[in-house]
């Protein structure tokens, strides 16, 4: 589990600290492929999800938004909102900007921010989590620290003094894989499925070695031994834990790195596939389709309309 956090590839896209005095209320909208997260630092807000019940987010509290619903933050339940890109805000760099909001009264100071997984590892973890995960209490180890972090994002943003965004934000991004790491410890439904399967003492050896060397020449009986176990029990325990087979993860953990590459990197296809242990591109490219219905080819076409 620890190497899987290590894997987790954070990329932050937008931070705002801001500071927002009663009544006040955000709109913000619905945004595919990335998690939102808020920390309250001081005060409180409530948190409005379609579907869901309204969730009062205090002082100390961070909530992720992992499914990127549409959502409301709001200084109380009756408030009215507006839409959080109408609002002038100060542009401290791209990624990182500050904001003033608000009637005049009780004031709420919150940091919110955009974040995306990008590495294979960090995508299937993400799609375990729930849609709305609120921390309250952090486990007694982490809970001073935690503490103390909060306080000093809260300063840094009164403050911001040279370099300040830049420290912002990464304390940010360590705060968010902890609330991770939090639920991965403590939540009952955290142990099940791939997850399961990473911490069994066994089936965690041959996942980690997929994932260390994607490109070998892997079959059911090398994975076996690398579990030390028999290829008939291993095979059983890997689809019973995962919930498919060994072979057909490979294939998909090799499909989510191709992926990874082609949006990230200028490799041509041919090179993906070789380093991924593809003696022909066509193979390659029928295992991408399988896994995620477009060819390879598709994908790099996106990332070049898009930029």
């Amino acid at each position: 589990m620890g190497e899987i956090l290590h894997l987790l590839k954070l990329t932050g896209t937008f931070y705002c600290q801001s500071e927002l005095s009663a009544p006040w209320g955000l709109n913000i909208p619905e945004l595919d492929g990335v998690m939102a997260f808020l920390v309250v630092t001081d005060g409180h807000c409530w948190l409005e999800v379609a579907g869901e019940e309204p969730l009062l987010v205090e002082k100390g509290n961070l909530v992720l938004l992992t499914c990127g619903s549409k959502h409301r933050l709001l200084s109380d339940l009756n408030a009215s909102s507006v839409d959080l890109a109408a609002l002038p805000v100060r542009k401290i760099t791209d990624a990182y900007e500050t904001l003033q909001f608000g009637g005049g009264g009780e004031l709420t100071r919150a940091m919110y921010g955009i974040v995306r997984f990008d590495h294979a590892a960090g995508q299937r973890l993400v799609n375990l989590l729930p849609n709305i995960l609120k921390i309250d209490t952090w486990s007694e180890h982490s809970s001073d620290w935690l503490q103390s972090t909060l306080q000093f994002i809260s300063r840094e943003a009164r403050e911001l003094r040279p370099g300040g965004e830049t420290v912002i934000t990464r304390l940010a991004d360590i705060i968010v894989i902890e609330a991770i790491r939090n639920w991965i410890n403590t939540a009952p439904e955290a142990n099940k499925g791939w997850l399961e399967g990473v911490r069994d003492d066994r089936i965690g050896r041959a996942i980690m070695a997929m994932h260390r060397t994607p490109a070998h020449d892997w079959s059911v009986e090398s994975l076996a031994k690398t579990a030390g176990m028999s290829r008939s029990a291993f095979s059983a325990r890997f689809t019973g834990l995962v919930g498919q087979s060994a072979m057909q993860y490979l294939t998909t953990w090799r499909m989510q790195l191709a992926r990874t590459r082609l949006l990230e990197t200028s490799q041509s296809v041919s090179t993906i596939a070789d380093s991924l242990g593809y003696q022909s591109e066509p193979a390659f490219s029928r295992a991408f389709k399988r896994v995620f219905h477009v060819p390879p080819g598709r994908i790099r076409q996106q990332k070049n309309r898009q930029a």
